[in-house]
């Protein structure tokens, strides 16, 4: 819950910026001279920009949702398993061991969206964002894939 909180403030934050700037770009333009409003088109592009990555991260995020949810429903979320430090890091010998399982059981099925999913899941343990971003990318397309019904049906 706290992490949906922090991406709807940011989301918002990041929302109010860009009406702020391309209210900037906007007043450039309305100037009138080649100068304004060739910064005017020039500051539009980087609220055009932000929004849409915003939109595609926001989409990223509810699929990723949405997947948990299934997953849940099924019983096959991952299971903390992870050893902490006392500090409350993850400690980095228990986070291999389980990213070595989720690596050899994606292998193992590499068309199945669960454990791509829960590969994903593995590599974010692992604090490795990127991979993990990609393997849950994977999980929605192969999720995707599997919703499509065949031609004729």
């Amino acid at each position: 819950m706290r992490a949906k909180i922090s991406y709807a403030i940011t989301a918002a934050v990041l929302v109010v910026y860009f009406v702020l700037v391309g209210s900037r770009g906007v007043l450039l333009i309305e100037a009138g001279t080649p100068l304004t409003v060739t910064f005017g088109i020039a500051v539009l592009i980087l609220p055009v920009i932000g929004v849409w990555f915003l939109w595609k991260n926001t989409q990223f995020v509810r699929e990723a949702n949405r997947l948990a949810a299934e997953l849940e429903a099924e019983g096959g979320l991952p299971v903390d398993e992870l050893e902490r430090l006392p500090s409350g890091r993850v400690d980095r010998d228990s986070a291999d061991a389980v990213f070595a399982r989720r690596k050899a059981e994606t292998e193992a099925a590499p068309d199945d969206w669960r454990s791509w999913f829960r590969l994903a899941v593995a590599y974010h343990d692992a604090r490795d964002t990127p991979r993990a971003r990609k393997a849950m990318q994977r999980a929605i397309t192969l999720r995707r894939a599997s919703q499509v019904s065949p031609p004729g049906t």
